[in-house]
């Protein structure tokens, strides 16, 4: 394993899916810690800093969402989740709870490479950004793009990595709509096995989080059959 490699944990019951998915990460350079139940996972993670998570949804002693809910009270680190069925409840729960992407059983190890790929691509843009940028202020809304804080008045406001990537893709372009794929490939940096569904969930928690009434939003507004955009002056 090269110096400074990404250390990614791997978080799945089944020691048939920790040997499929470890063997290409380690191959790629990473180093791979496994836990294989929801409690063992909390205390790897408490133990050393991880660039990435992969997290099964069906865990024995902790299921996956509450270990995601938990990572995310305490770390922005980011959490790709696998679900053995194609729930959308599942995925949209998963979602909710912090998650960053999603994949599910049975998938290529090419698209498990290209999601954690992206991923770590994620963390090092983040990590390598360089500060400055005037803040963008609409209304009550602040966006503070060096210091990555999100502000309502004088209510702070806790996204995850993605929600803020997204709110800000909007918001730089104001009235400019964005579809679904373009926010894909802006965000993840390309839209290959992503559900763009996966959107309209961040887009709902962000709302959630932003608006007085999400229902009648002020920032981030549907273009219905195309996609999304943040308010312009004239809105």
């Amino acid at each position: 394993m090269a110096e400074g490699a990404a250390r990614i944990l791997l978080v799945d019951d089944e020691q048939a899916v920790q040997k499929l998915l470890s063997y290409p990460l380690r191959k790629e350079g990473y180093d791979v810690v496994s836990a294989h139940d929801g409690r063992e996972a909390l205390d790897r993670f408490a133990e050393q800093r991880f660039d990435l998570v992969v997290l099964d949804i069906m865990l024995p002693k902790l299921d996956g969402i509450e270990v995601c809910r938990r990572l995310r009270g305490r770390s922005q680190v980011p959490i790709i989740m696998l679900t053995a069925k194609d729930d959308e409840g599942d995925k949209v729960l998963g979602l909710e709870m912090g998650a960053d992407d999603y994949i599910t059983k049975p998938f290529s190890v090419r698209e498990f490479r290209s999601r954690v790929k992206a991923a770590l691509r994620r963390t090092e843009m983040l990590r390598s950004r360089p500060t400055g940028g005037e803040p963008i202020v609409a209304r009550e809304l602040r966006i503070d793009f060096e210091r990555r804080l999100v502000t309502v008045g004088e209510r702070p406001v806790r996204l995850t990595y993605v929600e803020f990537e997204i709110l800000s893709a909007l918001a730089a372009n104001p009235g400019r709509v964005h579809t679904r794929e373009m926010l894909l490939e802006q965000v993840w940096g390309d839209s290959r096995y992503r559900d763009p569904r996966t959107i309209d969930v961040h887009i709902r928690h962000l709302r959630e989080k932003l608006e007085r009434e999400s229902k009648h939003p002020e920032y981030l507004f549907t273009v219905r059959g195309v996609g999304y955009r943040f308010r312009s002056r004239d809105d």
